[in-house]
């Protein structure tokens, strides 16, 4: 491996490096698992706030809202305030927020602590993720630090239903937002004594007002207008409405980013065709992503019955799968082979464990469809996510890791609310026609009404994943194209903007 100029920051390795990481990974553990651990609880805290069932969907509204439209603030207050601060303020306020979730006497405390919680996710997310991205500079120990992130950020979700079912089950629905404040307090006390971030590496620039009011109105539209289309339908007047606001805001956006001194997303950050071929190969394997966490948990617990610690349990070779790819394929060949090679193939392994679960039936085996098929999503989703982590801060300016580290954050925020309404909705439609065309059966009741319901429900969820296998198809294709790096440590030193803009370089994918 060819050895690239380092600057005297960056020449010495930082000992505590691999210190941090534990406690970078654990951080990122508590915000993916907060994702899905909630969902698991939702139906004993609508019950006992008295939350009605018009509102609840603003317990994961009100998060993803707040999440999606601030990080990109998030992620330049990181660069400008140093990311361990950052980091460690995030993880305080995270753990306050979750707090008190946990002691919600009523509707309104707990959506306020829900739009907390989102709010300090989108300080902490990028914090984390760029940390990562100024910590390690050599390749190899890079493709490893990336391996661990790429699998915790992949199967975390999974891991929360689990968590999320034994503490639903075993103790109060509370405990899924109180689990929360030992993460947050081991975290930061660690992350305090032991990250030390290379010297210059901050973004001194004043902050982009205009582009923070409209970065963040137009993902929260963008978000909201997803979400409402779930309920209320795409034909909507709020909805169509909420997609029109959010297309003239991130066009003025644009705009402003383009024309200002010191924007809050340098459009160098979303242009270079790597980073850009990143996040959206990345943001549509999301939609496929989340659209399989949502119908396999339907699937599981109203089908075929499985409590909520089963249903948990049934995903674990999906994050098998996940922590195999990251660290065993992924951070082992990066190093030897370009990224696209791993990327492209990963999303491609990912379709194929889709286009099994294509062939779902009432009746249908967990280990003879169900398990294989999560297998192999796991391997592609890990194999893939490995590379494209590691890559989506490859070459910024240290000053701009913040902002590169929420762009891939933001990217999967918008994936997964886009699955979320997007196949909920085609697998509505299947499910609604399919008892359309079996009326007579449906309404003849007792256990032949009771079958016909459980097929048009799979029906939809298969009608969905067809979708979602196509959509893994184009995330291949994207990385393939776009994505043109060659392996890490291959040649010498790029950054995403001017030389006069750089405070530091750091070495990267050469091209």
């Amino acid at each position: 491996m060819s050895k690239t100029a380092a600057t005297p920051a960056q020449a010495a390795a930082d000992p505590s490096r691999w210190k941090a990481l534990v406690f970078i990974a654990l951080a990122q553990l508590m915000v993916v698992l907060d994702a899905t651990i909630v969902n698991i609880a939702l139906p004993s805290a609508q019950t006992d706030l008295g939350i009605s069932d018009g509102n609840r969907q603003w317990v994961i509204t009100a998060y993803a809202l707040a999440f999606g439209g601030l990080l990109l603030f998030g992620g330049r207050i990181a660069d400008k305030w140093g990311r361990r601060n950052a980091f460690v303020v995030g993880l305080i306020g995270f753990a306050l927020a979750s707090a008190l979730g946990g002691a919600a006497n009523g509707e309104a405390m707990m959506l306020g602590a829900r739009a907390l919680q989102g709010a300090f996710g989108a300080l902490l997310a990028p914090a984390a993720l760029s940390l990562l991205a100024v910590m390690f500079t050599d390749a190899k120990e890079r493709a490893k630090a990336f391996g661990i992130y790429g699998a915790i950020a992949g199967g975390g979700g999974a891991v929360g239903l689990i968590l999320g079912g034994f503490l639903t089950e075993y103790l109060n629905w509370r405990w899924t937002f109180f689990v929360n404040i030992p993460f947050a307090i081991i975290a930061a006390s660690g992350a305090w004594l032991v990250i030390r971030e290379p010297a210059g590496g901050r973004n001194r620039a004043p902050l982009d007002i205009p582009g923070v009011v409209l970065s963040t109105l137009g993902l929260v539209a963008l978000v909201y207008g997803f979400t409402r289309a779930e309920s209320a339908g795409w034909s909507d007047a709020v909805t169509v409405s909420m997609f029109i606001a959010s297309a003239a805001l991130l066009a003025s956006f644009v705009f402003v980013e383009s024309k200002v001194k010191s924007p809050l997303l340098p459009l160098r950050v979303l242009l270079e065709r790597n980073r850009g071929g990143v996040y959206l190969s990345l943001g549509l394997a999301v939609i496929a992503m989340f659209g399989l966490f949502l119908f396999l948990t339907y699937y599981l617990q109203v089908v075929k019955g499985f409590s909520p610690v089963k249903t948990g349990f049934a995903f674990l070779p999906m994050i098998a799968g996940m922590i195999t790819g990251s660290t065993q394929i992924g951070a082992r060949l990066m190093t030897r082979v370009a990224p696209r090679l791993l990327m492209g193939p990963g999303f491609l392994i990912a379709a194929t464990g889709m286009l099994l679960l294509t062939q779902l039936e009432v009746g249908s085996s967990y280990p003879a469809l169900i398990m294989p098929a999560q297998l192999l999503l796991g391997l592609g989703m890990g194999t893939a996510f490995m590379p494209a982590m590691s890559l989506a801060t490859h070459g910024v300016n240290p000053a701009d890791a913040g902002v590169a580290s929420a762009m891939v954050n933001t990217s999967q925020q918008v994936g997964g609310a886009i699955g979320t309404a997007l196949l909920n909705t085609i697998a509505a439609s299947a499910t609604t026609a399919y008892l359309t065309d079996h009326a007579a059966e449906a309404a003849a009741g007792g256990a032949a009404g009771k079958l016909v319901q459980a097929q048009a429900m799979v029906e939809g969820y298969s009608s969905a994943i067809w979708w979602a296998v196509g959509i893994l198809i184009a995330s291949s294709a994207i990385a393939l194209t776009l994505i043109n790096t060659g392996r890490p440590g291959a040649g010498g030193v790029v950054t995403s903007g001017s030389a006069e803009d750089a405070e530091v370089k750091v070495p990267v994918i050469a091209h």
